[in-house]
């Protein structure tokens, strides 16, 4: 260990403190571990390990720069089993071919009733148009909108079900009818 010249040790350099290794697969595991926190708070059936997987687990399965088909995930609905959902990543700008390509794919091997998107860039107008056509709900998402869980932020207030004598009370407060 170096000592400075009044005797005292050096700070620790703050680039111990930086991951070394890929910023991507780091998007990656956090926007695919929030995606299944989301799942699962909808009721479908998601592992805890899946959820609970390390980053470094996570590199050492899908490694450093992740090639985004080995990352989708189907997921059942527990009281539904019927209902299943598939996640797709995508690296790039998504073209209607992409989504061509994930329709086939997924209309031919599997029944699924929704499907959720996850995109590193953008999409194209006209992959948007292509997405309409798909005969089920299908989500679009900005990986960057999964980097963080919003539903444990601290800031995030507490939310309830009001009885009937509050519900009442607010709506005479704000001077507002039940359907606004």
């Amino acid at each position: 260990m170096e000592v400075k010249e009044n005797g005292t040790a050096p700070l620790p350099c703050l680039s111990k403190y930086v991951d070394p290794s890929s910023e991507e697969s780091h998007r990656y595991y956090l926007a695919r571990r929030n995606a299944l926190v989301m799942l699962r708070d909808r009721g479908y059936d998601v592992s805890s390990e899946d959820i609970s997987l390390s980053l470094d687990d996570f590199r050492n399965v899908y490694g450093e720069r992740p090639d985004v088909d080995r990352l989708r995930i189907s997921a059942k609905h527990i009281s539904d089993p019927s209902k299943k959902v598939k996640i797709v990543f995508f690296s790039g700008m998504v073209k209607v071919n992409a989504i061509r390509s994930i329709a086939a794919d997924v209309l031919s091997q599997e029944t699924i009733t929704g499907l959720i998107i996850i995109l590193q860039s953008h999409v194209t107008n006209q992959a948007l148009k292509a997405i309409e056509l798909f005969p089920f709900k299908v989500e679009i998402f900005q990986i960057t909108d999964l980097l963080v869980n919003i539903t444990e932020h601290i800031l995030k207030p507490e939310h309830r079900v009001l009885d009937d004598k509050q519900k009442k009370r607010l709506l005479k407060k704000f001077s507002i009818e039940e359907k606004q």
